[in-house]
């Protein structure tokens, strides 16, 4: 196996001849703004593979995104404004710089104490005004909260203790039962799919739409927040829901295509029933619910 000086200088050379005169007509054009959406499918592609737990998945996802970083780096050094040393360059020297406990005198014992050096010398290096900035605005709402709540944390304003934000959860609850509620209470309805269906009653009014987004949005909030105090990424954890969901739907989908039937036909009795037989078919290990 060649080493890795050489298999990159080797990638370089095939990206470089895909960008020349002689090269691909496709990736003579792309320019680094038509190349963004691709950079975030593959990104998105790796962590799918990375849940997958398939390494030979996970190295070709990690080849297309390192692809991406070659590709733009290459683009860079064609429109003559930067190549790929100075991108490696910047991000070796921005490693010794924020790792002063490692390439320096500066002592570190704990992760926390890490992430405080790591965020005083972004301050530093960027002439930042504000802790939120940096932040990328085109993160996913989730994930930004997340982000959002942990750099308020780093400076301190945070709850003293998880726990109260259960509190804070019943509270926000309560606001958007007042808005959702005429009488501002939850009515206490067990969840069954034994009952007919009720149609969902329309909002009509935008500024009450506007009150319940906002109430919906404290509640998520809280969630994330949730999350990050007991250490769990929310996003992840969502994503992670939203596969399980998917596989036992699709479990359902199947079952009932080997009765020549499709999820369409069925009842919602019916399709509850093959979720739960779908949710029992699950791994033991699974401690998911």
């Amino acid at each position: 196996m060649p080493s890795v000086g050489v298999a990159f200088a080797r990638l370089c050379e095939v990206i470089a001849k895909l960008r020349s005169p002689t090269g691909c007509p496709w990736d003579r054009q792309q320019t680094l703004e038509t190349i963004k959406s691709f950079t975030l499918e593959e990104t998105y592609e790796l962590l799918e593979a990375i849940d997958s737990k398939v390494d030979t998945a996970i190295v070709e996802e990690l080849g297309d995104v390192l692809l991406q970083v070659v590709l733009d780096a290459q683009i860079g050094r064609d429109e003559q404004r930067f190549g790929i040393e100075e991108v490696i360059d910047v991000i070796t020297q921005k490693m010794i710089a924020r790792h002063p406990h490692v390439f320096d005198a500066e002592k570190a014992h704990t992760a926390d104490e890490v992430l405080t050096n790591w965020d005083r010398a972004k301050q530093c290096e960027k002439k930042r005004d504000s802790i939120f900035d940096g932040l990328p605005a085109a993160l996913p709402a989730l994930a930004r909260c997340a982000r959002v709540s942990e750099k308020a944390a780093r400076v301190g304003y945070d709850f003293p203790h998880r726990a109260m934000l259960f509190d804070k959860l019943r509270e926000e609850i309560d606001e958007l039962a007042h808005e959702l509620f005429t009488d501002g209470q939850i009515p206490q309805i067990p969840a069954s799919v034994e009952m007919a269906p009720v149609p969902d009653e329309p909002i009509t009014d935008p500024a009450q739409r506007d009150r319940i987004e906002s109430e919906f949005g404290d509640v998520l909030f809280v969630v994330a927040n949730l999350a990050r105090r007991w250490k769990i990424n929310p996003e992840e954890a969502l994503r992670r829901s939203n596969a399980k969901f998917e596989r036992r739907v699709r479990f359902i989908e199947e079952a009932l295509k080997a009765q020549g039937r499709s999820i369409r036909d069925a009842t919602l009795i019916e399709m509850e029933e093959l979720y739960q037989a779908g949710k029992r078919k699950e791994p033991k290990t699974d401690s998911r619910p």
